[in-house]
């Protein structure tokens, strides 16, 4: 896709710190870190969401590649977390399929509970 950032990424248009790449992924540092360590990994192949259809074997060596940049960046034996938001509700801003690995740090279990 022409428009899209993490497509000029992979076509090196626009320059990243990577971390992992093979032959369908490219993993990088997020210019935003949420913490110590956040990583992003995408597929080369342009797919808007995890909802437009990706094949199961891509979708395998993309979630597959989490462990392989969990040990390059030091996190996997303390822990790290991978998150995937699909949507602009879900806070999706870069429509590229592309998951955060997430450590170096101690975290929360999770969001805080919504009081109904």
């Amino acid at each position: 896709m022409s428009d899209c950032i993490f497509c000029k990424i992979v076509a090196d248009e626009i320059p990243s710190r990577k971390v992992y790449e093979d032959e369908k992924v490219l993993a990088f540092e997020d210019l935003n870190p949420h913490v110590a360590s956040h990583t992003l990994i995408i597929p080369k192949k342009h797919y808007s969401d995890i909802a437009d259809g990706i094949p199961d074997d891509e979708m395998g060596y993309l979630f597959n590649t989490v462990a392989k940049v969990a040990k390059i960046k030091g996190i996997d034996k303390s822990g790290f977390r991978i998150q995937v938001n699909t949507g602009a509700d879900a806070q999706q801003s870069v429509f590229h399929v592309h998951i955060h690995v997430l450590g170096g740090e101690p975290m929360n279990i999770g969001s805080p509970k919504r009081e109904k």
